[in-house]
């Protein structure tokens, strides 16, 4: 029954939505980063809902804002406040590094959770997703302790309370993805080179055919996690290459329901969802 209903309501979402509003969390000199934010129905800032935050995949070079608009429109359709957190990218200025993409990401992170009150959401209930190098930056504001903005207040953590990774780049090391732009820093910025016991909850989602992200690197996360006594979920879909799960870009959507599906049932988990919940 669980799943009649999910598939029920993942047929409702439509592939163009707004965001319900936009708030600059950051001025930059390439200009104001911005966070989409989609509120659920009946939603007012003197709630305290659960909140997920996505990052855009792109390499850190692109930009595709749109990328998790389904999976912030669903969530946000299931109770939660969903955002999307834009941040530099080196199409921006050539000077533009996958360090500042980390800077941004820790900064988005800082913000929502220090204006939980204004967005009406729980500051110990952000989870932080994203694709591709999105993944590393969430993944990032998790592991690394370093690359934070010097305007930031530090005595706010950025860290999120759960992670959903998408074919996540979270190795830049010699063996990883990134690692002739990052080499001179790699083990600052290489979440599987920053594993500690604090780790958030984590779902790990690849296709067995990426070219990017191996299963060996993930399953040595996986490991690695598990043996600081962290929670690492881990999941493999057959044959599936690099962005597999993206829903505009695919022919076959089944692995955009099948990741969803899976995303759902991990905030389930984790009580960030209630799945009798549907607006």
């Amino acid at each position: 029954m669980k799943k009649i209903v999910f598939s029920f309501a993942l047929c409702l979402i439509t592939l163009i939505s707004q965001a319900q509003s936009k708030v600059v969390y950051k001025q930059t000199p390439q200009g104001d980063l911005t966070l989409e934010v989609y509120h659920p129905k009946n939603w007012k800032t003197s709630d305290a809902r659960k909140c997920i935050v996505f990052f855009f995949g792109g390499g850190w070079n692109g930009r595709n804002i749109e990328q998790f608009v389904p999976h912030a429109t669903y969530l946000a359709k299931r109770g939660m406040v969903s955002i999307i957190a834009d941040y530099r990218v080196s199409s921006d200025a050539p000077l533009i590094t996958p360090k500042d993409c980390v800077n941004d990401a820790k900064s988005a992170m800082r913000y929502i959770r220090s204006h939980a009150h204004q967005l009406g959401i729980n500051p110990d209930y952000i989870a932080a997703s994203g694709g591709s190098a999105g993944g590393h930056l969430a993944a990032a504001t998790a592991a690394l302790s370093g690359l934070n903005d010097p305007k930031d207040d530090l005595r706010i953590s950025c860290v999120p309370n759960a992670l959903v990774l998408f074919n996540p780049v979270i190795n830049n090391g010699p063996d990883g993805y990134g690692y002739d732009r990052v080499k001179d820093y790699y083990q600052e910025i290489s979440p599987a080179h920053n594993i500690h016991q604090h780790m958030p909850p984590t779902l790990l989602m690849v296709g067995t055919k990426d070219n990017l992200v191996s299963q060996k690197t993930v399953l040595d996360f996986q490991k690695q996690m598990i043996q600081k006594g962290n929670q690492c979920d881990l999941y493999y879909y057959a044959f599936q290459p690099h962005g597999f799960f993206n829903k505009d870009k695919i022919k076959d959507p089944q692995y955009y329901h099948r990741t969803v599906a899976a995303m759902v049932s991990f905030l389930e988990g984790l009580g960030y969802l209630d799945y009798t919940e549907y607006n």
